[in-house]
């Protein structure tokens, strides 16, 4: 019996296998490379449009670059699937973003040829570059190409890198994927054979050798160098970058090998800084992600026949129930602006954006304009949301004290993704946002246990005339019901949800319900405290002195957490009480399941049980030698 035919993607294991495959059946390649990802992601969820998009992108890189020895630094990761099955992990695709497997992410540990680790967008101009800067001072040949989106181009990060590159007369390519424009035969026809005219040898040369010649006559040089640009600005896009000073080629189409593959050759033999405009679709070549690429980018298992998806976990989820309440809020609050950094969907805005689209606000992937425009928003008195997610908000740290908390601004943040986030890993784990919040004067900060409390946070926070921010976690909680009726609670209240002896937990956010379950088994107190800043300080009290042991609970670093700030109170009132502090560890913990992340840092009921009880003989000896 003859043995089934070998595919082409199934002999290639490096890039180096890539580049021995003929030319003309590079198209072959990449229907098979885009039917293997679509069956992998299929079975364990993930980012699928954008990386469909990159197909064809991904295989002409790797076939002209000397990978790894050259360096692509792909921006922000989702569309690095296809690369990372053509550098050595195919048959590994199947453990992707599960507890040990493949990062959904380029990880610099995972692969020589995820040359730059990143989860967060527009940072790849600025890493190549660094490549680029260190690789000349190697006096190396090396080529450093930096693969970046139209989204992520509107970043302010992304434009300091093009400006910089462009004053340094940096050896580098800048491919920009842009997704968001359709692309006709004919301008694609034309775009093409642009493209490979602007990168071609008898065009370069030529232009060298013009400027060599013309710049001794300086007026004719000068005529001549705007006639250039002008003819390039009245057939390309390209005159920003032009102007920043990169040698701009494209549009050209993103799933044409046959135009990509040479245009690519021609680029690699150019220096100084580049800038090629690859148009592509997301969700390409699977019918349901083209026609939807919103809902295809990040994907649960999902039927590829159909692209019927599996039904997520029922009950209502932070991010719903803050959509909800934006909208409500909005209703009896004419004041109230909603701002987004890009995330609209992740954040539970879309509802917000049809029903008030006079008051919402996408600034782009721009974190940090997003919280300077809210604040001038609140310095004429109105009273803007910013819905953000933790690790994002990180970005926008100096705007947060600087021109919000400094001016004690009534500014309210919504923070999405607080504490750990499961499949998508350390680069977007909401791990400390507490510590950076609670150092920062004037700011109020809420930690709801469940959906309802979420609800009834959110307007305190709105109400409140200064910086406050309502924290909550990814996905569903404990199944509270919320409330239409809307009420302040008072700052700085905990409330006991159960009384006990000897231990007292002390459980910031939705940690609640396992210190709950934990309590149980100990017969402890426990407090959902609710606010980290202001503490109940007076509650606190009271548990010291009639607790043996208190035991503080947060999915949020120890360092500097709500931990900390117990124990700086006990400290500064000279309250003497052993204190247990639980939460995430010093170190940035990997992709796997909450539940399974949970567990390993002790944060589950089980968990929270064995920590105390292996305390408490100590605090046994200590009562007998007193």
């Amino acid at each position: 019996m003859r043995a089934p035919k070998r595919t082409l993607l199934e002999g290639i294991d490096s890039p180096a296998d890539l580049r021995r495959v003929p030319e003309d059946k590079l198209p072959q390649l990449a229907q098979e490379l885009r039917d293997f990802l679509i069956a992998a992601v299929s079975r364990t969820g993930g980012h699928l449009a954008a990386g469909l998009g990159t197909v064809e992108l991904t295989i002409a890189l790797h076939y002209v670059f000397d990978t790894p020895d050259d360096r692509i630094v792909w921006d922000v990761g989702h569309q690095t699937y296809p690369h990372k099955i053509l550098t050595g992990r195919r048959d590994h695709m199947h453990t992707l973003r599960s507890a040990g497997g493949l990062s959904g992410f380029p990880r610099r540990p995972e692969s020589v040829y995820d040359t730059f680790g990143v989860g967060h967008s527009s940072t790849s101009i600025s890493a190549a570059l660094g490549m680029a800067v260190a690789a000349a001072r190697k006096r190396s040949s090396q080529q450093v190409v930096a693969v970046i989106g139209d989204g992520a181009l509107t970043a302010g990060m992304a434009f300091e890198a093009l400006n910089n590159a462009g004053d340094m007369d940096a050896n580098l390519l800048v491919i920009l994927n842009d997704n968001d424009m359709s692309i006709s035969p004919n301008v694609g026809a034309l775009s093409n054979y642009l493209a490979r005219v602007l990168t071609g040898r008898v065009y370069s040369s030529v232009r060298e050798g013009s400027k060599t010649v013309l710049s001794t006559i300086q007026p004719v040089f000068q005529l001549a160098k705007r006639v250039e640009e002008h003819i390039k600005g009245i057939v390309t896009p390209g005159t920003l970058f032009e102007e920043l000073g990169f040698n701009y080629i494209g549009p050209i189409d993103g799933h044409d090998l046959a135009s990509l593959v040479p245009t690519l050759r021609n680029i690699r033999s150019l220096t100084g800084p580049r800038f090629l405009h690859v148009i592509t679709r997301k969700g390409k070549g699977y019918e349901p992600a083209e026609g939807d690429p919103c809902v295809y980018h990040g994907v649960t298992p999902f039927d590829p026949s159909t692209g019927k998806m599996e039904s997520r976990p029922s009950g209502k989820t932070f991010t719903q129930v803050f959509g909800e309440w934006l909208c409500d809020e909005a209703e009896q609050d004419r004041r109230l602006i909603g701002i987004t950094p890009a995330m609209r969907e992740g954040s539970g805005l879309v509802e917000f954006s049809k029903r008030f689209p006079d008051r919402y606000f996408d600034v782009g992937i721009a974190e940090q304009h997003a919280v300077t425009f809210a604040a001038g928003l609140a310095c004429e008195g109105l009273k803007p949301v910013v819905a953000i997610y933790s690790t994002f908000l990180q970005r926008a740290y100096d705007q947060a004290i600087h021109d919000v908390a400094i001016q004690n601004l009534p500014v309210t943040f919504a923070i999405d993704r607080g504490g750990l986030v499961g499949a998508d890993g350390a680069t977007h784990a909401g791990s400390f946002d507490l510590s950076y919040l609670r150092c920062i004067p004037n700011f109020v900060i809420m930690t709801p246990a469940d959906e309802n409390e979420c609800r009834q946070m959110l307007h305190t926070a709105f109400c409140h005339d200064g910086p406050t921010a309502v924290r909550y976690p990814r996905g569903t909680g404990p199944g509270i019901a919320t409330q239409n009726a809307l009420s302040v609670i008072p700052l700085g209240t905990a409330e006991i949800r159960r009384s006990g002896t000897r231990v007292a937990l002390l459980a910031f956010g939705t940690l609640l319900g396992a210190a709950l379950e934990a309590a149980s088994a100990l017969n402890a107190t426990v407090v959902n405290m609710r606010f980290v800043k202001p503490l109940d300080t007076a509650t606190i009290t009271a548990l010291a002195r009639s607790h043996e042991l208190l035991v503080t609970i947060e999915e949020n670093v120890v360092a500097g957490g709500a931990g900390s700030a117990v124990a700086e109170f006990l400290a500064h009132q000279q309250i003497t009480v052993p204190l247990l502090h639980l939460g995430l560890p010093d170190e940035f913990l990997e992709h796997g399941s909450p539940k399974q992340l949970l567990a390993e840092c002790g944060l589950d009921a089980a968990g929270i049980r064995r920590q105390v009880e292996a305390v408490l003989p100590g605090l046994a000896r200590i009562s007998e030698s007193a």
